[in-house]
């Protein structure tokens, strides 16, 4: 694929996300419990993954290679998922959208460029250099900027 497709596609996938934080937001609001605005998005969330999988998958699952999964990634995803989304959901109506967003992505930013210098999580190694360090830099300046009153 192209690189310019990639990226158009990431930012639909950020779009995407902050949609479905604002929407169960405001489920977890109106309930006065953000964890079952959380059990609502990935039980839906769950129900359009398998039809997404019968619709646009060509083949079935290969169960040897699924047996060689270690057991904790079939659940570890989830459980910081889980969590992340539902400090958003608690945030969102008490700081807001774009400052949960905005800091939200901040620690995303530098725990990616932290475990891609370093090659975590079999990630492929990028070392830190000065350029990704300001950039880094200018998004810090930039929730700075987003979240003074």
């Amino acid at each position: 694929m192209k690189h310019n497709l990639i990226i158009g596609i990431g930012f639909f996938a950020g779009v995407c996300l902050a949609l479905q934080s604002a929407f169960s937001s405001q489920l977890g609001s109106i309930l006065k419990k953000p964890i079952l605005a959380s059990i609502s998005t990935y039980s839906s969330g769950a129900l359009f993954a398998i039809f997404f999988v019968v619709i646009f998958s060509n083949e079935s699952l290969n169960l040897q290679l699924a047996k060689q999964v270690p057991w904790y990634l079939w659940f570890i995803g989830g459980l910081f998922s889980v969590t992340g989304i539902t400090i958003y959901y608690f945030a969102f109506p008490i700081i807001g959208m774009g400052k949960m967003v905005a800091i939200g992505l901040c620690g995303q930013l530098i725990l990616s460029v932290i475990a891609g210098h370093f090659g975590w999580l079999n990630l492929p190694i990028e070392p830190i250099t000065v350029r990704s360090l300001f950039g880094v830099m200018a998004m810090m300046i930039g929730i700075y900027l987003i979240t003074i009153k």
